[in-house]
């Protein structure tokens, strides 16, 4: 069909794409939203002071953990660089929320802001918002600084978030949230570890769970051509190596008297964090490979990352 110009009129994002399956996910996920939700400004002790002896993290959680680097540092040592790996992850996070937050709003854009799909999605972005604050305020409770995911990164996020696909958007951010997810699950159930993590672990992990859910359906659903699902699962490859590779930010390793550098190397070629990594992105893995998302495009950079 052609307009009397000769030009094909502009195709918005069906908002009819599985109507019913997405209706009956958006109101089930309103509903939670309506009854479980923080305000982590109130809910989190912010006054609440670090607990002398405590880790931040679950040792064996931490990228040098396991290596002859670890065997040199002293117990105060190894508690400080959790409180750094924390708060690298926070970054991390806050970075990929940023993100998301604008993926989400380019997704709404196009559909009918009436539908629960799109309320809910709104609704995401909302809950994304205070988990940044969230993150930021641990941060700076910590005392350390925000260590983000790297300059170049940092740059491929800001193209990512203006041209994801909708597999990349959803297939990114299901993936970011499930690894996440994984880390702060443990540290949450962990009552040996600072109580102000754990809060702000147990927060994230009940409201994310919900966005997970949202992100997954939406990407089961997709349906792309061969020669398309090669360009999504390279993108997307990117994704999981960039933010993978970037949860730890190897400027940290100086805060414990470690050469950042000689920190890298030694987390990178450290078989405990690779196998870490790949437990922790188990689930995330299995549903993009699913979606026809994982294939030989992007199983190198998968393996690059530690988490195949």
């Amino acid at each position: 069909m052609t307009t009397a110009a000769g030009r094909r009129p502009t195709v918005r994002t069906a908002p009819e794409e599985w109507p019913e399956e997405r209706r009956r996910t958006a109101e089930r996920l309103l509903a939670s939203s309506a009854k479980v939700s923080f305000d982590p400004l109130t809910e989190v002790d912010w006054a609440f002071p670090p607990v002398p002896g405590r880790y931040y993290s679950p040792a064996h959680n931490l990228s040098l953990y396991g290596t002859p680097l670890w065997d040199t540092l002293t117990e105060d040592q190894r508690i400080e660089l959790s409180k750094h790996e924390v708060a690298s992850i926070a970054s991390v996070g806050i970075w990929f929320e940023e993100i998301l937050m604008q993926m989400l709003l380019r997704h709404a854009f196009d559909r009918d802001p009436t539908s629960a799909h799109v309320q809910y999605a709104l609704t995401e972005i909302a809950d994304e918002c205070r988990h940044s604050v969230m993150f930021a305020k641990m941060i700076s409770w910590l005392g350390v600084p925000a260590y983000g995911p790297g300059r170049l990164s940092h740059e491929l996020g800001r193209l990512f978030k203006a041209i994801s696909t909708h597999s990349q958007t959803f297939g990114g951010t299901m993936y970011v949230e499930e690894i996440l997810d994984a880390f702060q699950r443990e540290l949450m159930n962990d009552e040996s570890m600072q109580p102000l993590t754990r809060q702000v672990s147990r927060i994230h992990v009940i409201e994310e769970s919900r966005h997970i859910t949202y992100a997954r359906e939406e990407l089961v659903r997709a349906k792309v051509g061969p020669v398309r699902r090669r360009y999504e699962q390279l993108l997307l490859g990117l994704v999981v190596h960039r933010s993978t590779l970037g949860l730890i930010n190897p400027k940290l390793y100086a805060a414990v008297g470690i050469d950042p550098k000689v920190g890298r190397r030694a987390a990178r070629n450290n078989p405990h964090w690779r196998a870490t990594k790949k437990q922790m992105a188990a689930k995330a893995i299995d549903v993009l490979d699913r979606a026809g998302l994982v294939g030989r495009t992007n199983r190198w950079l998968l393996r690059s990352a530690g988490v195949i």
